[in-house]
């Protein structure tokens, strides 16, 4: 019976199995390169400043202004120079002196306006209240810069995802998503939605109050949103239990809510929004100069002082500490000289694309190009050309343009010609500015007009283009008249 046993006993072997993989790993430093590759030049430059606070080995070099010599202050002020004495003894009343904040309505000095609130800053504040970890309020704070003028969200969260996890610490798109409903909290209602029906939703869920009106509307823009923009109000109607006359009333109750979350009032006082390019593009001729602006390595440099010091120094610890700094330093001063010459090559050959573009100036010259042709030309990844064309301006002859609005999609046209999708959003936002208000043109109207004018696209298309530069459907443009 023994022997029986062992025989079906069964027999574990260990084996060894070697295998070859191939991994690709970032190092911190090229995290630390991606990140200074985001940065305006405004940014950058406000990072090197921060950087210098904590570098003892990184200064800026100062610009030598000329002065003036000596003796022109002393004559100035000589001068200017007026004894007590005469002054004193004058004919002028007190009152005259005592009330000089008295003024003609023509000597009246000007007065320092109030700058205007930003939403941004009042819904930062807004966030800081509620009970968030540091983390999430992080999230939020970058959500919230990252939304539009409009209040809306534009920016898939994939996007944002990625950007964030580069500028600050790994994230999800689903965290995102859970910061995002914070946001979307804060007022003023409807910030941070990522469409006009989300916005609208938002401001619905707001109310105290929820009306029959009320709560059908949130039926259909919580469910059957996609059958409201394709105009399938037949089959609204059936699903929401209304009868037309009702459904009229339900879309009219809709259009006249607000569109936008934060709105453009145009009295209201607020200061210029002033564009510092990073980039400029002049034309002498036939030929183009691109000069990269900002800050350049030049403009820093390494403390002689302290290289100096590292000679002179005996104890390790220093020694290790002043080593690390002036490694960093360098680095850094590598890092701005890499971004500016990646950024004149990627011009270069954004320019060389769009030629004609750039000749005239005109949208409808713009070719289609995507991140990958100026990544091959260029010889460098497309995380890097995106990471360096976004929030980027050019100074152009026919004025300051985003660099990352050029990479457009190509669609073809009934010719059999490759075209931009922006020249065909361009031509449908046209098309719709002319159209009679009170008899708006709908979708399928649209695809026909744009068909005339060479654009061959589908209504889903029309439709996707149309959310993109939040136009509404065509019943409520005529509620909207």
């Amino acid at each position: 019976m023994l022997d029986s046993f062992m025989l079906t006993k069964p027999v574990f072997m260990i084996s060894q199995h070697q295998s070859q993989q191939q991994t690709q790993k970032i190092l911190p430093q090229q995290i630390q390169l991606l990140n200074l590759f985001q940065y305006n030049s405004q940014e950058l430059l406000l990072h090197l400043r921060q950087e210098m606070e904590q570098n003892p080995y990184l200064e800026e070099v100062a610009e030598h202004k000329e002065e003036g010599p000596a003796e022109q202050y002393d004559m100035q002020a000589e001068a200017e120079y007026k004894d007590w004495e005469e002054y004193a003894d004058n004919d002028i009343p007190d009152y005259q002196v005592e009330y000089a904040n008295y003024f003609n309505e023509s000597d009246m000095p000007e007065r320092p306006l109030a700058a205007p609130a930003d939403f941004r800053e009042e819904a930062k504040r807004q966030l800081d209240l509620l009970n968030l970890s540091d983390r999430q309020t992080a999230i939020g704070n970058y959500l919230i810069d990252c939304l539009e003028d409009t209040g809306l969200l534009e920016k898939d969260l994939d996007t944002l995802a990625d950007d964030f996890s580069f500028s600050q610490f790994l994230t999800t798109p689903e965290e995102i998503e859970s910061v995002l409903r914070f946001v979307q909290a804060l007022e003023p209602v409807g910030i941070g939605a990522r469409s006009i029906g989300e916005s609208w939703l938002l401001q619905l869920k707001a109310r105290r109050q929820k009306n029959l009106m009320v709560r059908k509307s949130i039926e259909l823009l919580e469910h059957h949103y996609e059958d409201f923009k394709n105009r399938r109000f037949e089959k609204l109607m059936d699903k929401l239990e209304l009868v037309e006359e009702e459904f009229r009333e339900l879309i009219s109750f809709l259009s006249k809510l607000p569109m936008r979350p934060v709105a453009n009032d145009v009295h209201s006082l607020s200061p210029k929004n002033n564009i510092v390019p990073d980039v400029e593009i002049v034309r002498n001729g036939e030929e183009y100069t691109i000069t990269v602006c900002g800050i350049h390595s030049e403009q820093f440099r390494l403390s002689d002082a302290l290289q100096e010091s590292i000679d002179q120094t005996k104890d390790k610890a220093a020694l290790q500490y002043l080593r690390s700094k002036m490694q960093s330093a360098n680095w850094l001063l590598y890092a701005v000289k890499q971004r500016n010459e990646s950024i004149m090559k990627i011009t270069k050959a954004i320019l060389q694309m769009q030629r004609a573009y750039f000749e005239e100036g005109d949208i409808n010259l713009l070719q289609p190009m995507v991140l990958k042709h100026i990544a091959d030309k260029v010889g460098l990844d497309i995380s890097t050309i995106s990471r360096l064309t976004s929030n980027k301006y050019a100074q152009t002859p026919f004025g300051t343009i985003h660099l990352k609005e050029l990479f457009t999609e190509g669609i073809e046209n009934k010719e059999g010609e490759v075209i931009s999708n922006r020249v065909i959003r361009h031509a449908l936002e046209e098309v719709i500015e002319r159209e009679d208000k009170r008899n708006p043109y709908t979708d399928q109207q649209l695809v026909g007009i744009l068909l005339n004018k060479g654009y061959k696209v589908a209504r889903r298309t029309v439709a996707k283009y149309r959310d993109l530069l939040h136009i509404p459907v065509a019943q409520v443009r005529a509620i909207w008249a």
